[in-house]
């Protein structure tokens, strides 16, 4: 290699100094305040609440371990924050002496600014615990304008106060408190972090707060709001004290409803052995249900699920089969999980030691052996539910093998559909289409494509298994001003009708639609809009089931890519684009902008990320707005929009000439 070579290289961006002074180094709660994402999520609402829960799941952890029966919340006014927490417990509060590897400071400054600090590691003061890390309170702390702990331990008051991570003085003895112990943590969170405009909502604490109570009979959580953050749904006071835990929320959530079992299924236990934990659970199968569940560990909630899921789903679906075996129902043998739980109400919680979540949000439990000792758990006490009383478990048999038999019978449609098509002669299918496998359970999808070019990036940016490509030659025929001749001899609209396998018009039926999602994917430009509109139109016009269902979505591609150094970003058009050049991610820095001229221009790899992946892209349900009470309604408006009237249309942009953006005509 010539050393010429290196003198052609161009200057990177930022300059060529690359030495130890580039080096920095975030010291104490630094790296909160800097990435807040990586310790709660973000920095919006979700965020904002997620600080409430910290301190509270402290707290709880404390009643958990047998040292506290009572918590404290209270919601107060701040001006020009999101307002102010105060959560008290009388467990055994924070430690105050001297922490042994620094000298000088208080265990309690210690846990307060250092991260992965805590007494939740070693198992010595929490036999279960939601905390993990040793970053909860510290975060909290690192992200508060303010925050006060006050200490009352062995008859003495302690406090201490910080701000945005740093203490603001030392800790301060204030005196005796013979009648009083436990933590009491105040703090206010920080608006530089979450916004002038972010507000806790009271109604979502107080959901919070009574679905802890919930998670452990135990203890007593007392809340209190002021009085201007009150409403209809959130008094001012109210004390939160359920003896039969889990079940006795379920029977709140279920109410008057009826069930296929008059008797919930719901019961709790410890696991054995050196397995230190228990499981308690709460299930019920409404007869009309969308279904709603719940899973906690160590009364944190995993809006995901997780391992404690995958034991009780099999637990259940194991013990039905066993009961349907038992009394001489051989196809009881098919029984799926999603057969058992889907349309029922379930609440689950359970305490484990050194439980593994997905993230410090703790969305979702990974800890392997929860899946194992839930299943033992739950297993034998459901059982006996069913065979107690041969009635209750003939009834819940028989509701899921109702269930088992639909769900049999779709997939066996969706089989017959996509066989019948493929394997009929010349394959009877649009010779454009490009069909998925269909070889999984998995929804299938129809992306509708602007142009070959488009089209050929798809099909490499696609799932083989569930995802089908059809491309179609620009502006489609606009069938609201069309004679019924003039649609039937479109050759466009020939091929969309055979793909779809439905029928058009009176003869439409939603049930026989080849795929689960039909998803217009064009251009994100004028005319993909325009595109993308005649589509639409098509669809309510000549398959309006398919739209009432709620098969039909616009895909979402970007208009431009923003590049700085290593960091990309895609937006979606100029308002996004401007919204991203603001941001943290690009403020101040010299950003490439790149427009997409179609998706053509596309690689397959940034199609599929942007767009066509269900992990990273967004979509747009279609539907009927609900200002529209009927279709009649709504078919006036697009006769007006998209008829054969010209007037129509013209008295709709004079209408609406004074919103249009002068910028966006000179672009």
């Amino acid at each position: 290699m010539s050393d010429d070579l290196f003198e052609k290289l161009p200057t990177a961006v930022g300059g060529d100094t690359y030495d130890g002074s580039a080096i920095e180094v975030l010291e104490g709660l630094e790296p909160v305040r800097r990435r807040p994402g990586m310790y709660i999520g973000g920095t919006d609402e979700r965020a904002l609440h997620h600080l409430a829960a910290e301190v509270l799941d402290n707290a709880m952890d404390e009643a958990v371990a047998g040292h506290a029966n009572r918590i404290e919340f209270l919601l107060e006014e701040a001006p020009g924050a999101a307002g102010r927490l105060t959560i008290v417990d009388n467990g055994r509060g924070i430690p105050v002496d001297e922490h042994p590897k620094f000298p000088g400071k208080s265990a309690l400054e210690v846990i307060l600014t250092t991260l992965h600090s805590g007494g939740k590691f070693s198992g010595k003061a929490y036999a279960t615990s939601g905390g993990l890390h040793g970053v909860g309170v510290s975060v909290v702390n690192a992200l508060s304008v303010n925050t006060r702990i006050e200490v009352a331990k062995n008859k003495e008051l302690f406090a201490q106060e910080f701000s945005r991570g740093l203490p603001t003085g030392p800790l301060q003895k204030l005196g005796g408190a013979p009648n009083r112990r436990g933590t009491s943590v105040s703090f206010t969170p920080d608006p530089e972090i979450f916004g002038e405009d972010a507000r806790f909502k009271p109604a979502r604490l107080f959901k919070l707060v009574r679905s802890k109570a919930y998670l452990f009979a135990g203890v007593e959580i007392r809340w209190k709001c002021a009085p201007s953050l009150t409403s209809e749904d959130v008094p001012a006071e109210a004390v939160f004290q359920f003896p039969g835990g889990l079940a006795d929320h379920l029977t709140e959530q279920v109410g008057d409803r009826e069930c296929v079992t008059a008797k919930f299924f719901s019961g709790s236990q410890d696991f054995p052995g050196d397995e230190q934990g228990r499981v308690e659970w709460a299930i019920a199968w409404p007869l009309w249900s969308d279904g709603s569940y719940s899973w906690y560990c160590n009364t944190i909630p995993t809006p995901d699920g997780g391992t404690h899921e995958q034991g009780l789903r099999a637990a259940l679906t194991k013990g039905i089969r066993a009961f349907g075996d038992l009394i001489g129902q051989k196809k009881a043998k098919d029984i799926a999980p999603e057969d058992v739980v889907t349309g029922s109400e379930i609440m689950l919680s359970v305490f484990i030691r050194d439980p593994q979540f997905q993230s410090q949000t703790k969305d979702r439990l990974t800890s392997p052996e929860a899946a194992r000792l839930v299943e033992n758990a739950v297993r034998d006490h459901f059982d006996h539910f069913l065979s107690d009383n041969l009635d209750r478990g003939k009834a819940l048999l028989g509701h899921v093998m109702e269930r088992m038999d639909e769900r049999l019978r779709r997939k066996a449609e969706r089989d017959v559909k996509r066989k019948t098509a493929t394997n009929a002669k010349k394959l009877r299918l649009p010779g454009k289409l490009t069909d998925c496998s269909g070889e999984t359970d998995a929804e299938t999808e129809l992306f509708i494509v602007e142009g070959d070019s488009a089209g050929g990036s798809a099909k490499q940016a696609r799932d083989r298994k569930t995802q089908a490509i059809l491309p179609i030659r620009g502006k489609i025929l606009n069938v609201a001003s069309a004679t019924a001749d003039k649609i039937r001899a479109n050759s466009e609209i020939a091929d969309l009708a055979l793909a779809m396998g439905c029928g058009m018009r009176k003869d439409c039926n939603a049930d026989l639609l080849r795929y689960d999602r039909i998803i217009i994917m064009t251009d994100a430009d004028v005319d993909g809009a325009h595109i993308a509109t005649l589509l639409m139109t098509f669809f309510f016009q000549e398959m309006p089931d398919v739209v009432r269902r709620g098969h039909l979505y616009l895909a979402q591609p970007p208009l431009y890519r923003l590049t700085a150094g290593s960091t990309s970003a895609y937006a979606r058009d100029d308002a996004h684009r401007a919204e991203l050049e603001a941001s943290k991610l690009f403020k101040g820095k010299k950003v490439e902008v790149s427009r997409f001229k179609g998706l053509g221009e596309m690689n397959p790899g940034q199609l599929r990320e942007t767009t066509m992946s269900p992990a990273s892209r967004g979509l747009i349900r279609i539907t009927l707005p609900p200002e529209y009470e009927d279709r009649a309604q709504v078919k006036d408006l697009v006769d007006r929009l998209m008829g054969r009237n010209p007037e129509h249309r013209f008295q709709f942009i004079q209408n609406r000439a004074s919103e249009i953006d002068p910028e966006l005509i000179d672009a």
